[in-house]
């Protein structure tokens, strides 16, 4: 897994090192809503950007790897699988995001929110395709005060999100492929707090209903 991470982490890299040299002296760092630059800057700020993207990356991965050493209750210790799944998941994306930053700083014709949009719709499906299999704990998930105090609520929960996020990521792909820009960032953005706010709704939901003792 460590190995499959790296080698996502550093295609950026090779890709950026294979285009730098046809770099013009001014280049594209800022992207519009239609995914058009209307900010330049140099090569170093291009690379800082590439770097800032890697960084996080990087960040992100040993995270979620090391979180059953930091975990106070110990309760990420019994998915480690689904956390280094997930760490690889976000490893790819991000390097796809690299990678589209730069192919856009070259190719300025390349609307880059064609690619992001929907990549981050296939990110939330690749994550509620795991989300049943993610276990109590303070650091990934739907964490709120009600799924972390009851087990039941948790699970429930997770099993809607699971659902939720994985038909809805599909379906903000699809949608925003065929969607002019402007259109496909507001349709964006409503998906996505549709995908945020249900299962935070329902944790309320449920844990009220099962635990009404709780609420006097």
């Amino acid at each position: 897994m460590d190995m499959a991470a790296l080698v996502l982490w550093l295609l950026p890299v090779a890709y950026v090192a294979y285009i730098y040299s046809s770099l013009p002296a001014s280049v594209p760092v800022h992207f519009d809503i239609d995914g058009k630059p209307n900010g330049y800057g140099t090569k170093g700020e291009f690379l800082g950007t590439q770097g800032i993207v890697m960084g996080m990356s990087a960040f992100v991965y040993l995270l979620l790897k090391f979180l059953p050493a930091i975990d106070p209750k110990k309760y990420v210790k019994y998915g480690e699988a689904t956390f280094q799944k997930l760490a690889l998941g976000l490893v790819l994306f991000l390097a796809a995001l690299d990678i589209a930053i730069a192919y856009a700083t070259v190719n300025q014709h390349f609307e880059v929110g064609k690619l992001i949009l929907p990549g981050i719709g296939l990110l939330f499906a690749f994550i509620g395709n795991i989300m049943n299999s993610i276990k109590p704990n303070y650091f990934a998930g739907v964490r709120t005060p009600w799924t972390l105090e009851d087990p039941d609520t948790w699970r429930s929960t997770h099993r809607l999100a699971g659902k939720l996020w994985f038909v809805g990521g599909i379906g903000l792909t699809i949608t925003v492929l065929f969607l002019p820009n402007k259109v496909a960032m507001i349709v964006f953005f409503i998906i996505i707090a549709i995908l945020v706010l249900i299962p935070v709704i329902y944790s309320y939901v449920y844990y009220t209903k099962h635990h009404p003792s709780n609420q006097n």
